[in-house]
């Protein structure tokens, strides 16, 4: 039992070791429980306790500054297990729903237990819930050495993203990783030589805060982690080890070995709702401490206050509102300055831009404010910019710094190789950084992060492979999921023998992969396409943590030339074409300031007609040379496409010819000497600018 209590401080938020030398002279905790009119700390031995080992009333007198309960425990250490109960009015017509029988983890908390009987609906139902609730634990952050790391600042005009679920990376049986490691940090660290080989520069990581994977179906898991609790705490259940430090630690590790294999680290953060879900949902936190500050609340037609549902989740954060302004920017200042993350990809972003009252704000007080923190000045900031009540801000997200998810590119470039009409002028606005979409904001073609495929919908394979979703393994009818997808199967729903199809889909792969890694922009590509991972159409697996969703490692092997096919066209991007050059600018670079003439089947006369299915150009680097003559055909019989005459051109790639002459390096490319080149169905040529004249040469 800790004895000699002090009344502690405001601030810090969360618990906060603090030491004389080596020894721990105790914890501070703190704790915003707005309106609450009593508050308990809990200490616990361990996760599973069904009652606190020592509980700590809060008095209002001494523990209590403004709207913040505090309290000073001495000699507690780094591993303790705490948690609050705040009592109060339950009044939820009002927008008040304490519950003191609860038991409620630290907002602040950096690392958070999970008891092995946790149950999401004891903290719904009434009654007492201490043996399985989340519990918080008391960290020490100065423990860990970093060995000098740093985060990198790639710029993004050098950035190929990679979209990745952690646990799925590894958790096939036949990843190679041992068992025990498999589906956690420590086992992703076990494929970080995949990742350098294949050649991407970032991870953009699906969410690792903890999240609650129970808020799914009965008989589901949450797999994705779009149910965040904490906004601190790695998510615990990616960790090899038992120990409730763990996952801290290994995390910290997984980003220290991918920094020093060259590799970037994004996170995927969920600032628009929690786990909690609507009114019927659990008690775990936030509405137990301070409902009305934490969540978007209106009234109904009778003045009762409810739940604003802008995320499909049951409740929105009030993300302006001060409170949750600042655990935004708390949280997004710990994961940069404490675990050393080199970017975020903010899912849902524009619910951000929302007031109190659910409108649009021109000018959004918390994305400002992380745009303008001189903490992430650095730091790479990436906006889903829609939300799921219908905002979509995609070319007018506000502020300097962000970059945005282009979902116009991914449904254009679907639309164009599937052969839609009406989709060539479109294409050239995507291939050349979507001017059309940022120009007027004058913002550098980096600003579009381009993608075909992300975690949300089919994956690159399926979407050659199906033309509807078949999502009926995750028990909601096939309605879930999205309709919209542009696929096209090549004749055939799913898997086939086929092997006329299948080389149709193969080239469709590749002309995918191309057309996202020559446009100007930032790449994004998703786990596993490059090796035509399937879900079996399954356009939302987010409850489906199986071989449906896993990296399956045998098609490394049994996919081997398109994987070559994309480690080739991403370390030529890279490395502007040159195979023995490190020290050039990137083709991205290179091609912003290019100038780009554009042609059909004949020279300078391009089609920008309705029923074309067709589209040349030619980049000139800034001193006139030709550096790269690209021909796209996804008309269904071959065209001859004429050639400019005043250089001599190799042959970079042609997806219609099987590998390996699909893609080659300058120094081995074949020289094309004619004045036209037949690009066949459903294909894309690039020739590279050679000789005296050409781009490149010293």
């Amino acid at each position: 039992m800790s004895t000699n209590i002090q009344p502690g401080t405001s601030f810090p938020l969360g618990a906060t070791l603090e030491r004389h030398g080596t020894r721990s002279r105790g914890v501070n905790f703190s704790v915003y429980a707005h309106h609450a009119e009593r508050v308990e700390l809990l200490l616990f031995h361990h996760a599973d306790d069904a009652a606190p080992a020592q509980v700590i009333a809060l008095d209002p007198k001494r523990n209590l500054t403004f709207q913040y309960w505090h309290v000073f425990v001495p000699d507690l250490e780094a591993g303790q297990l705490y948690a609050y109960r705040a009592h109060g009015a339950f009044a939820p017509d009002v927008g008040a729903r304490f519950d003191g029988d609860k038991v409620l983890f630290d907002p602040y908390g950096r690392a958070l237990a999970m008891p092995k009987n946790y149950d999401r609906g004891a903290a719904a139902r009434p009654g007492d819930n201490a043996a399985a609730a989340l519990k918080s634990v008391v960290v020490d952050l100065n423990q860990y050495e970093w060995e000098g790391d740093r985060p990198l600042q790639r710029p993004f005009s050098k950035t190929v993203i990679y979209e990745m679920h952690l646990a799925g990376f590894t958790r096939h049986p036949n990843s190679g990783v041992d068992a025990a490691k498999r589906g956690t940090f420590a086992g992703m660290m076990d494929k970080i030589p995949y990742l350098q080989d294949l050649g991407i520069t970032a991870v953009e990581l699906l969410p690792v805060f903890q999240f609650d994977p129970y808020a799914a179906p009965s008989d589901k898991i949450n797999y994705w982690g779009y149910q965040p609790l904490s906004f601190f705490a790695p998510h615990a259940q990616y960790s090899s080890r038992p120990d409730p430090l763990a996952a801290l630690d290994e995390f910290r590790d997984l980003v220290k070995a991918l920094h020093r294999a060259g590799i970037e680290v994004i996170l995927d953060v969920v600032f628009n709702h929690t786990a909690e879900g609507g009114a019927d949902g659990p008690t775990l936190c936030y509405r137990g401490l301070a409902n009305d500050a934490y969540y978007l609340l209106a009234p109904d037609g009778d003045g009762r206050l409810q739940y604003v549902d802008y995320t499909g989740c049951g409740n929105t954060l009030n993300g302006n509102q001060t409170i949750v302004r600042r655990i935004i920017l708390d949280s997004l200042r710990y994961w940069v300055s404490e675990m050393h993350v080199d970017g975020f990809r903010f899912d849902l972003a524009s619910i951000l831009s929302r007031d109190e009252n659910g409108v649009p704000l021109q000018n959004p007080p918390v994305l400002l404010d992380i745009e303008s923190d001189p903490v992430l000045a650095g730091t790479k900031l990436i906006a889903e910019a829609w939300d799921a009540a219908g905002l979509y801000q995609v070319g007018t997200f506000v502020g300097e710094r962000w970059k945005e998810w282009n979902g116009k590119f991914r449904d254009d470039v679907r639309r164009f190789v599937k052969s839609d009409e009406g989709m060539v002028r479109r294409l050239a606005e995507r291939l050349i950084g979507s001017p059309d979409i940022y120009a007027h904001e004058m913002r550098e073609p980096e600003h579009s992060i381009n993608f075909i495929t992300c975690h949300d919908g089919f994956t690159l394979n399926d979407l050659v492979s199906y033309n509807t979703k078949h999502n009926e393994a995750n028990g909601e009818g096939n309605r879930d999921g999205t309709n919209d997808n542009w696929s096209w199967n090549c004749g055939v729903e799913g898997a086939t023998d086929d092997a006329a199809i299948e080389t149709l889909r193969a080239r469709q792969v590749k002309n995918f992969f191309a057309l996202t890694l020559l446009a100007v922009g930032t790449p994004m590509l998703l786990m596993g396409d490059e090796v035509r991972r399937t879900q079996q159409g399954n356009n939302n697996a987010y409850c489906q943590d199986n071989e449906l969703s896993w990296f399956d490692w045998t098609r490394r092997e049994r996919y081997g030339d398109l994987y070559r096919f994309v480690q080739m066209l991403i370390a030529q991007r890279l490395r502007v074409l040159e195979a023995d050059v490190e020290d050039t600018e990137p083709l991205n670079t290179l091609l912003q300031r290019a100038h780009v003439e554009w042609h059909g089947t004949k020279l300078n006369q391009p089609d920008w007609s309705d029923a074309s299915h067709s589209l040349a150009y030619t980049a000139y680097a800034a001193e006139g040379q030709q550096m790269m003559h690209v021909m796209i055909n996804a008309y269904w019989e071959p065209l001859e496409f004429e050639l400019p005459r005043a250089v001599t051109w190799k042959l970079w790639l042609d997806t219609f010819r099987a590998a390996p002459d699909d893609i080659h390096m300058r120094h081995t490319a074949p020289a094309v000497n004619a004045s036209s080149y037949p690009v066949q169905p459903r294909s894309l040529v690039a020739l590279l600018g050679s000789g005296a004249d050409g781009a490149g040469q010293k």
